[in-house]
C-alpha cells in the first residue's frame, strides 16, 4: 500500500497521532479510537494491522499487552516528496512568522520610566 494510501485515511492519520505522543497499548489506542470514531475494536485492530504492514508503526510484546510505537522510516519518504513541493508554502509560512513578530512588538507595553503612566 502506498504511503499516502495508508496516510489518507482519518482513523490512521489519528492513531500516529497518538502514538507521536508516545508508545501507547492496543487497548488505549482503540479505546480513544472507538470514542472519536464510533468504530469498533477489531476495526481499530484492522488499522493498527494497516499501520503495521506498511511500516508506519512497530509493535511490541510485554507480557499480554502489545505496545505500538511510530516508526519514522516511511514518515522520512513522505516528508522527501513533500520538499520538493515547500517552496510553494514556505516563502508564505516565512511572511507569516514576520507579521506575527511584528503584532507582537507592537503590543508590547511601552517601555516608559518606572512610575510614568502610559
Amino acid at each position: 500500500m502506498h504511503a499516502f494510501d495508508v496516510l489518507g485515511d482519518p482513523v490512521r492519520r489519528r492513531i500516529l497521532e497518538l502514538l507521536a505522543d508516545g508508545e501507547r497499548t492496543s487497548g488505549q489506542v482503540s479505546a480513544v479510537i472507538r470514542e472519536e470514531f464510533g468504530i469498533s475494536q477489531p476495526a481499530v485492530s484492522q488499522h493498527l494491522k494497516v499501520l503495521r504492514d506498511a511500516g508506519f508503526a512497530v509493535v511490541r510484546a510485554e507480557g499480554t499487552r502489545r505496545l505500538y510505537a511510530v516508526d519514522t522510516a516511511p514518515l522520512r519518504e513522505v516528508d522527501a516528496w513533500l520538499d520538493r513541493f515547500r517552496r510553494y508554502w514556505a516563502p508564505h509560512l516565512d511572511a507569516l512568522a514576520t507579521e506575527l513578530a511584528r503584532g507582537k512588538r507592537a503590543r508590547r507595553p511601552d517601555e516608559a520610566t518606572p512610575g510614568s503612566e502610559s
